[in-house]
């Protein structure tokens, strides 16, 4: 039974959370619900919960943070006027008039789906952008008139500042990096991935105007009984298996060179270690290109091969699409392998020396002591740098490009 005078449970968070003023336990919801008339007018006019605080500076920063989104927005060729086209991505065609006082032809020009596109896909980047920043305003706000009510003084812009290089040094560091990846990789993401959605093609010179086909292209895409199906399938499946070997063959041809180099009878093995590591001294590109010029129909290797006898015609290295692609796997151990080595060598040498002992004792022999100790103690280290090498395996340019652009023909498979 309650007492006189008593404040239940809920009615003390209630009042907590109105007078909260640590900005990072705040929520949107929370400042809305509890903040009163102030923080609803700051939701509307950024910053006009910190100048009733006294927070001046902050205040007339974040306000011009929104007169500035919303000129941009509503100026000609402003945001608004990508938004308004992005359904359509436009429908005006590049038109030849003629100027009966030049008497020549003048082109007016017509839409661009593609700049259409990428203006849309940023001004929608830039409104992403706006709403965390007007967030933290409303929030900012809340928490500046708490402390104000508590009788404290808001900190001043300066306080601010020296907070960003003390206890709030992760979000000034921050600032960059995720500005970085929205314009350099989040943008360009979202712009490509919409590209897919439309009828850009160069098959059909829809390459200034076009409209969106939904997931016309990826029915198409998946498609084997016509051209495009076919040859993505294909690449698609040489890829998948360029990956797989060039990953994998790297880590346990390498763990095995690694594993031959840390014996305790291996003599010399800075040595060994320095000329396995020579490939990785010398700009891959150059060494590529080298290996492409010595296994040209005309190169060193067919014609050494043709003067000692040991065979009668030319051997298709680049001529041939399986051959051009079991070279590319050997190749890239020859340029991968050390690089595994250098990575492996410090792994085997933190596993402890007792494990081995203890196993040897058990009687284990040489292939369970690696499968049931060295590997499992590799894998735990070496997982994320394995998925991280596949993933770039994928998008691996160079070993391919460099060691078969002289490529005469392509056959797919």
């Amino acid at each position: 039974m309650k007492g006189v005078g008593s404040v239940s449970t809920k009615q003390l968070a209630k009042n907590a959370a109105r007078y909260q003023t640590d900005i990072s336990k705040v929520s949107l919801l929370n400042a809305l619900a509890n903040g009163g008339p102030l923080v609803w007018v700051s939701a509307l006019i950024m910053g006009f919960g910190n100048l009733m605080a006294g927070q001046v500076i902050k205040a007339l920063l974040f306000l011009a943070i929104e007169v500035a989104f919303v000129i941009c927005m509503v100026i000609p060729n402003g945001g608004l006027h990508w938004l308004g086209l992005l359904p359509s991505l436009g429908d005006r065609v590049t038109e030849e008039v003629w100027n009966e006082e030049l008497f020549i032809y003048e082109y007016v020009q017509g839409d661009n789906s593609q700049q259409i596109l990428l203006y849309a896909v940023a001004t929608l980047v830039a409104i992403v952008a706006f709403v965390v920043i007007w967030r933290s305003s409303v929030r900012s706000g809340f928490v500046a008139l708490n402390i104000k009510k508590s009788g404290k003084k808001a900190p001043t812009f300066v306080q601010d500042v020296k907070a960003l290089f003390d206890e709030n040094i992760h979000k000034l560091l921050m600032i960059l990096p995720t500005a970085c990846i929205a314009i350099f990789t989040i943008l360009p993401l979202l712009y490509m991935m919409s590209m897919a959605f439309t009828s850009d093609s160069k098959e059909t010179d829809n390459l200034v105007l076009f409209d969106w086909v939904g997931i016309k292209n990826f029915f198409a895409l998946f498609n084997s009984n016509n051209a495009i199906g076919k040859q993505f399938g294909s690449v698609l499946s040489w890829t998948l298996i360029w990956a797989f070997f060039a990953t994998f063959l790297n880590f346990f041809l390498g763990t095995f060179m690694a594993m031959i180099i840390q014996r305790p009878s291996t003599r010399f093995k800075g040595m060994w270690r320095t000329i396995l590591s020579l490939t990785i001294a010398v700009p891959q590109f150059v060494s590529l290109m080298v290996i492409n010029s010595m296994l040209q129909p005309d190169g060193i290797i067919n014609r050494m091969l043709l003067d000692a006898h040991l065979i009668t015609e030319k051997l298709p290295f680049l001529t041939n699409a399986t051959w051009a692609r079991v070279l590319v796997l050997v190749v890239n151990l020859w340029v991968g392998i050390p690089y595994t080595i250098m990575q492996v060598t410090g792994i085997l040498q933190n596993i402890p020396a007792e494990q081995y002992e203890a196993a040897r004792i058990d009687g284990a022999n040489v292939f369970q002591i690696f499968f049931k100790i060295t590997l499992p103690y590799m894998l735990f280290v070496m997982t994320p740098y394995l998925i991280t090498q596949f993933t770039g395996n994928i998008n691996n340019f160079n070993v391919i490009f460099c060691n078969t652009f002289s490529v005469i023909y392509y056959s797919y498979i």
